[in-house]
């Protein structure tokens, strides 16, 4: 990987880490006034069964 490349993953995650709080941000402010406010929590990653 070129270092051009390597700067322009790491910018892309910072935009991504940005937007993704953006977003929750939202949905806290769009959640009807009066009802419990939750902490926002990452979904689970779904374990794997092995048989």
């Amino acid at each position: 990987m070129e270092v051009s490349e390597a700067r322009r993953l790491r910018e892309l995650e910072e935009e991504n880490a940005r937007l993704k709080r953006l977003v929750a941000d939202q949905v806290i402010d769009i959640q009807p006034e009066g009802s419990e406010r939750k902490k926002w929590q990452a979904p689970c990653k779904r374990r794997r069964r092995w048989n």
